[in-house]
């Protein structure tokens, strides 16, 4: 049985990094495969200005702090602070992680992905810059990715942070390159020459709705509206629309993920819950690339709204965009929130989307057989 690893985002508290290493690993063991997660040292940021603190213990309690500062019921900011708290200790296991780490362990395959693991050129100091994701001295016999993405990181920030030739250098010892978005595919090309394949992120790649049995039944007895967004990066003029609009449809806000000032209800739930209040939901409002994602495996109607990149902040017009278009749904993005109205009226014609996802999946487990396998 050959030995496989993962190196992703797993450690991250958040629903769309584990269910994307959750389905990953399942499409891997397909191939009669024994998977383990692996770790990356974190490496110091690019952009230091603005930068978190190094210190990970600050950092929790930076954040901790700045929950607080968020305009959303006191009781949500607890839920929202408990949760992060216990994420790991409930939800690693699933994945068979533990507290221990598990660096550069001796392989047959290294898979790096999906997440945005190529996303170099940033402050977040959970993340930093780090050779590893790039498969720097990794102990595997064969190393390849799954729908890796540069997220904001373009070419040009490479270039202007001198970093394009070394991140080039490590991309053209790999045996295989998967991306998932047209900026990522781009970077590959021009810094090796050759061509990437594509793939969706593994969430819309494993079949959640029919293949997972995880997913439990969620009663509830009103009618609500899901929305699914950072804390934070709702305004409050988009929250106050984001009100009145569920009132106007008789819907209670259900904030998933996020602590949100409109919300009735900020619900902590596991993994596998967020899907089964997804496909409960009357609609949703998303700025997420998984919250889009959730909507589509669950065939809701959603909107969602695009953040553009200003500087060295971080949008989600690039995924998002490339996402949508390349699911046929590019109708359903907006910048203002105010034409969720007519967007979530518009009916989605999910046969014709799960038709793409059909096409994609085949694909993807070619992708894999044939690199894992070689």
């Amino acid at each position: 049985m050959r030995k496989v690893g993962i190196m992703s985002m797993q450690r991250i508290a958040n629903y769309g990094s584990f269910l994307q290493a959750y389905a990953l690993k399942q499409l891997i063991e397909e191939f009669d495969c024994k998977v383990e997660f692996v770790d990356y040292h974190v490496g110091a940021p690019v952009i230091t200005e603005n930068a978190d603190s190094k210190n990970k213990f600050v950092r929790k309690v930076e954040k901790g702090l700045g929950t607080f500062q968020y305009q959303a019921p006191f009781a949500h900011k607890l839920s929202f602070i408990r949760y992060k708290q216990s994420f790991s200790k409930k939800y690693m296991p699933l994945l068979e992680i533990t507290d221990e780490m598990n660096y550069n362990p001796t392989l047959d395959c290294l898979v790096i992905g999906s997440d945005e693991v190529f996303n170099c050129i940033q402050k977040n100091s959970n993340v930093g810059y780090s050779l590893e994701l790039f498969g720097k001295d990794n102990h595997a016999k064969r190393l390849l990715t799954y729908a890796a993405s540069f997220g904001n990181t373009t070419l040009e920030k490479l270039e202007k942070y001198k970093k394009a030739d070394e991140v080039g250098a490590l991309l053209k010892k790999f045996d295989a390159i998967s991306v998932r978005d047209a900026n990522s595919g781009t970077i590959v090309e021009q810094l090796t020459g050759k061509e990437p394949v594509y793939n969706l992120d593994p969430v819309l790649t494993y079949d959640y709705k029919n293949r997972c049995d995880k997913i439990p039944q969620v009663q509830t007895n009103e009618k609500y509206l899901i929305l699914y967004a950072y804390a934070g990066r709702i305004s409050n003029d988009e929250a106050d629309w984001i009100a009145a609009y569920a009132k106007k449809k008789n819907l209670k806000v259900y904030a998933i993920g996020g602590i949100q000032k409109c919300a009735d209800r900020f619900e902590v739930c596991s993994p596998f819950e967020v899907l089964a209040y997804f496909r409960n939901a009357e609609e949703v409002i998303t700025d997420t690339f998984h919250g889009s994602i959730f909507s589509v495996i669950t065939h809701r109607p959603f909107t969602t709204l695009i953040r553009k990149s200003v500087g060295n902040s971080y949008g989600n017009e690039e995924k998002l965009s490339d996402l949508l278009n390349r699911l046929g749904l590019t109708e359903r993005m907006t910048t203002k929130v105010e034409e969720t109205e007519h967007i979530n009226q518009q009916p989605i014609d999910y046969e014709k989307v799960d038709d793409v996802l059909q096409k994609q999946r085949e694909i993807a487990k070619a992708y894999l057989c044939q690199s894992i396998g070689e």
